[in-house]
């Protein structure tokens, strides 16, 4: 019988459909045209140009440092709240917590973003910088605890015992046993949390104040005039700098699978 064609077409067109929209980006950040549509020659002076916008490297240095405390707060947070769920069984106190948890997953960004608003201005709170953290940390926990806790699914929590029952105290066991074990949640958990604190608009568009913007924010701000080929030189960098991070995670995973290899 012969082979369908239609899995491959299909899967050409999706694969088109996703990719086609960041070639056109790419090439359209080198063309020496200010309007798009039109090639008007290879340049690299929206690049250069963009290396002397100070607002924009000012937005990106707080989208950064904010994604950095935010990673290491619900890396705390959620896995502390994941280690609470696993460990102390289905009680009705933690069905609560777990909807607690859970809850900022369904609820629309921006009923949260509101909400956050609303509750920031009652408690006289300043908006910047620090509501922003708070604002990320509140949805970023719930990924966080819940990818720890499909983690600690597989966990064998005997393993600790025995590292007690050898004499390890709670905190030697915690770091030298649980924590190596948890590692690949964790730092699947922490690129989580980092990512979504970066790419986050909708809430950060409601908590942030006059001095913190970030860069979704600031692309924002510059395409609502319409899209200019300074936009593109920047996505196309964001780009190479998420293809390089993959790429160099990629190469430490894989020089430490064959470091683990034992010889024959």
């Amino acid at each position: 019988m012969k082979r369908s064609r239609f899995p491959f077409v299909m899967t050409g067109v999706v694969l088109v459909f996703f990719y086609l929209p960041i070639l056109i980006l790419v090439v359209e950040s080198f063309n020496s045209s200010r309007f798009g549509g039109a090639w008007r020659g290879f340049s690299l002076r929206w690049y250069g140009r963009l290396f002397h916008e100070p607002a924009i490297w000012e937005s990106a240095r707080n989208t950064l440092l904010i994604a950095v405390v935010v990673t290491f707060i619900s890396l705390a947070l959620g896995t502390t709240a994941a280690l609470a769920l696993h460990r102390f069984g289905r009680s009705r106190l933690q069905r609560v917590h777990y909807t607690l948890v859970y809850t900022p997953l369904v609820v629309p960004e921006i009923l949260m973003g509101i909400s956050l608003l609303m509750a920031f201005v009652a408690a006289g709170v300043s908006l910047g910088l620090g509501t922003i953290v708070l604002a990320h940390v509140t949805f970023c926990i719930s990924y966080v605890a819940l990818t720890v806790l499909g983690r600690l699914q597989d966990f064998d929590f005997a393993i600790i015992e025995a590292a007690r029952d050898l004499g390890a105290t709670g905190w030697t066991a915690t770091r030298r046993v649980l924590l190596p074990m948890l590692a690949p949640g964790l730092a699947a958990a922490g690129l989580i949390a980092f990512t979504l604190s970066v790419d986050d608009f909708v809430i950060t568009f409601f908590v942030a104040g006059p001095g913190a913007t970030t860069l979704p924010i600031r692309v924002y701000s510059m395409i609502k005039h319409g899209a200019t080929p300074l936009i593109n030189a920047l996505s196309t960098l964001l780009l190479a700098l998420t293809f390089g991070t993959v790429l160099v995670s990629q190469h430490l995973t894989a020089s430490k699978a064959i470091q683990s290899i034992p010889p024959e």
